[in-house]
Order: C-alpha cells, then sequence, then structure tokens
C-alpha cells in the first residue's frame, strides 16, 4: 500500500514597504501538491504520471509586486490561471484593511437606499455610480435585484464600507461589457477621489481603457506572470462617450425612453426635442424644451417682468430629460443639456428640478443655480386639508393610496378638498385642464374640478406632492447675441 499524503500549500507572503517609490512590495511564492487518494492514484498510474514523488504544482513562484495604497491594480488571465489565488493572498495579508466583495454583508429587509450611505445625498450617490440609478430602484430591496443588479449593489457597500483596499475577483464578469465599462470607469473615480485602492481580476481585458490602472497584471498559466507599472493619467471620460451624439429628435423619441423618467410621462405643447445617439442608432437619452408656465419661483432674478408672448418668445423650459439607465453616471446628461441649450430656439432656457439637489448635472453643463425653490403656498394649502383628513403627505405619489383614502372621505370632505383646490388655483393645477394647452383657464379649471371624479382628483393631488417638494431653479442665457 502506497503512502498517502495530505493535500497542502506551501505559502510565503511578505510585505515590505520601498520608501522611493511609497508603494508596498509583494513577495509572493504559492504552490500546491497533487491530494493522494485512491482516484487520484488510479488517475495517476493511468496516465503515467507516477505517485512516488510529490508533483507540485507552482501557482506563483517568486512574484514581487509593488502595489501602493491608492493604487488601480487590473489583474487580468485566464481562468484557472491563478488570479484568484493572487488576490486570496494579497486580501490575507492585508487584514484588516481589506475589504472582498464576497464578504459583504447584505440586509435584505429594508430597500437599497436605506442601506448605503450616511444620508439620503451619499445614498444615492453611491448607487448611482454602480449602474443602480432607476428612481424605482432606491427603493427596492435585495432580494428583488437580479444577480447584475446584486454584484452592483454589492460593489456600493464595498466603497461605503470605508476600508483603505477594495478587492474583486470576477471584476464584473457577469454584466454586459458596456455597463462593466461604465461601473469601472466610475469605480476608478471614485476610488481616486477617496484615495482608495483597487485590486479587481478578471478575464476580460476590455477595462484597460476605463479602469485605467496604476499597475497590470496579467496571469498565465504555470508560473509565467507579467506585470506591468502604468504611468500615471488624467482621464476623466468614459470610453462610450466618443461614440455618442446630439441630434434633434421628435416627440415619439422621448415617448421611447419616457418609462425611465420617474415623473409624468405625459408632456404637452413641445418646443424642441433632442436626442443623444450611439452609433448607427441607439437612442441613449432625450431632452424635451417647452413653453415656460406662467410663474415661476427665482424667475423675477433673472428676468425682467415680460408678457405671456415675450415670455413664450424668449424662454424655454427644460421639461424632461432621461438618459437611458444602462448609460447613466458618466456625464451625458451633462453633455445632452449642454449640445442643446444653444440650439433650443430661444435666447433663456430655465430648469426646476429636485433631482437637481443631489446631482448637479445642470450646472456642470452651463446653467445658473439661482435659488432653491420653497413649496408652493397653494400647495401647502391644498396639503394642510389632505393632513386634516388623514392622508399621509409623504405617500401623496402613490396614486393607490390616495385613490383609497378619498374613497374613504365622505361627500362634505369631498366637496371640502374640491374646494381647497379651486381657492387656490395654481398655473401648475390649472395646465391639468387646459386641454394640451401650454395655459389654462380658472373658470375652465373650477368647471372640471367640481365634475372630478376621485381618479383624477388622485392624479390632480399626486402633482401637488411634487409641488410640495423644494426644487432648484437654474437659469441659462445664451452667450451668444
Amino acid at each position: 500500500m502506497r503512502k498517502r499524503t495530505e493535500y497542502f500549500k506551501i505559502h510565503r507572503f511578505a510585505r515590505t514597504y520601498d520608501q522611493v517609490s511609497g508603494k508596498f512590495v509583494f513577495d509572493v511564492r504559492y504552490k500546491t501538491s497533487v491530494p493522494l487518494s485512491d482516484r487520484t492514484i488510479a488517475v495517476a498510474e493511468a496516465f503515467g504520471l507516477g505517485i512516488d514523488e510529490e508533483k507540485e504544482h507552482i501557482v506563483l513562484d517568486n512574484v514581487e509586486l509593488k502595489i501602493g495604497p491608492h493604487d488601480i491594480v487590473y489583474v487580468t488571465g485566464d481562468s484557472g490561471s491563478g488570479k484568484s489565488v493572487l488576490l486570496r493572498a494579497l486580501k490575507k495579508d492585508l487584514g484588516d484593511e481589506a475589504i472582498d466583495i464576497g464578504d459583504v454583508e447584505v440586509d435584505a429587509s429594508k430597500p437599497l437606499i436605506e442601506t448605503v450611505g450616511k444620508t439620503v445625498e451619499e445614498g444615492l450617490e453611491l448607487l448611482s455610480r454602480v449602474g443602480l440609478n432607476d428612481a424605482f430602484l432606491f427603493l427596492r430591496k435585495y432580494p428583488e435585484l437580479s444577480d447584475g443588479q446584486k454584484y452592483r449593489y454589492r460593489l456600493a457597500k464595498l466603497v461605503d464600507s470605508g476600508k483603505q483596499w477594495w478587492i474583486m475577483d470576477e471584476f464584473c464578469a457577469t454584466l454586459d461589457r458596456d455597463t462593466a465599462k461604465i461601473i469601472a470607469f466610475n469605480l476608478q473615480k471614485l476610488a481616486r477621489q477617496q484615495g482608495k485602492a483597487v485590486i479587481a481580476a478578471t478575464t476580460h481585458t476590455d477595462l484597460q481603457e476605463d479602469l485605467w490602472p496604476d499597475v497590470h497584471v496579467h496571469k498565465r498559466f504555470g508560473k509565467e506572470i507579467a506585470v506591468n507599472y502604468c504611468t500615471i493619467h488624467t482621464h476623466n471620460k468614459c470610453s462610450l462617450i466618443e461614440e455618442m451624439y446630439v441630434a434633434e429628435g421628435r416627440l415619439e423619441h422621448w415617448r421611447i425612453l419616457a418609462a425611465f423618467h420617474y415623473r409624468s410621462h405625459k408632456v404637452t405643447a413641445p418646443r424642441k426635442v433632442f436626442c443623444l445617439w450611439r452609433g448607427d442608432g441607439e437612442l441613449c437619452g432625450v431632452i424635451v424644451y417647452t413653453y415656460p408656465g406662467a410663474s415661476a419661483s427665482g424667475r423675477r432674478q433673472v428676468l425682467p417682468r415680460m408678457s405671456f408672448k415675450e415670455l413664450n418668445n424668449k424662454l424655454s423650459l427644460v421639461s424632461r430629460i432621461v438618459i437611458h439607465p444602462k448609460y447613466r453616471t458618466i456625464g451625458l446628461g451633462v453633455r445632452l443639456l449642454q449640445e442643446s441649450l444653444p440650439q433650443c430656439g430661444t435666447p433663456y432656457v430655465e430648469l426646476c428640478a429636485v433631482m437637481a439637489k443631489y446631482n448637479p448635472f445642470a450646472e456642470r453643463a452651463g446653467m445658473r443655480l439661482v435659488r432653491l425653490q420653497d413649496p408652493s403656498p397653494q400647495a401647502v394649502k391644498v396639503a394642510a386639508v389632505l393632513a386634516e383628513f388623514g392622508i399621509n403627505l409623504e405617500l401623496l405619489g402613490s396614486r393607490r393610496y390616495v385613490l383609497s383614502m378619498l374613497q374613504g372621505l365622505s361627500v362634505k370632505q369631498r366637496q371640502r378638498l374640491k374646494q381647497a383646490f379651486i381657492g387656490n388655483g395654481h398655473p401648475r393645477f390649472l395646465k391639468c385642464f387646459a386641454g394640451g394647452m401650454p395655459y389654462g383657464y380658472h373658470s375652465v379649471y373650477k368647471k372640471w374640478i367640481m365634475r372630478s371624479s376621485l381618479e383624477r382628483l388622485a392624479d390632480l393631488i399626486k402633482i401637488c406632492g411634487f409641488m410640495l417638494q423644494t426644487k432648484c431653479y437654474l437659469f441659462w442665457a445664451n452667450p451668444e447675441p
């Protein structure tokens, strides 16, 4: 009976600090023996491999890596070549300084927005950077995500951990390559902003241009390994942007992407529509310019009083801007707005948006933040009546909830609510009954309010909920005369 050996490893991993380069020097040797059992003996003898002597498989042999605590490290190579072995060795040495994406803890009982970031703003930023940037996704729970979305959520948690070293095996392996490039670009940007180190391993070699690594390690089969120390890069654009362009479009293009916008899909009286295209016809984004409303908080700070006719001739409103979820977080909203502003047909443009508080894309596109708009006084007065009836003001955006609450009101209460809307006829309320016209008439509004069904009232209350939010008022003046 031949003697059997147990599976064993010879593992040497020494870390020193190089004062000259300011980097850690990792000295690695990693080899394994063939475990002997009845089956391995049979296979070894069948192929003439022999079993009297130990057969070592050397994965890493005297490998020296110089990696700084702020470096981006890109590890590539075929499956089975030893990438994971290298990452495990690095992780073991770094200890509590590092976090592995596979060890991220997940709270499956809460919506995503409640589990990342110290504030709402931080949570939105983190989730958006990893591609979870749809308003509805923010409210989902981990088990409701697809496999690709779960991976991206783990990336957000990894970034949120505060650890110095972020370790990721099979980096973006389950994602389509466009999404992988976007995430690679955003991840390296976040790491460099925060002064963190990234060690990412994958079989894919197409992320070099977006990850912009400081160190590229290519692991081949056996002991062969190539280490390339890259020069310093100042790269601030995702590679996909080079394939995109802006051109004038039609309202039909907005309807194609409308489902990806968090607001109502109904757009009336568009003035101009512009599209962001990729390559031979992939629609990536749409912006809709419309005629301005009768009033806007902040407008008087940048424009003199004008008649409606003059206002329509000189001012446009950015009514909707949407980027396909696949292409968000790489600056395409900025590009679409920046390139379309001079082409919208008016010397002035205004934008009122809640999301501009969290994402200053409009300012980066050249618009000026004039003021934060307080909630509309008319909406506040209507909301007071709603609150008196026991309606939760935080849930006004839920049509189903509002409708169920309206059904529980008495006839007298419904009449009082209608009178509250009539007595506080904000132009935004009037527009709901304007029949597609830019402005509504109070006489028509009053008549329709009295005849409105509960469903129509629920829609009006949802708009009231939007008007209760604090918005940013932004303004742009064409520098060309």
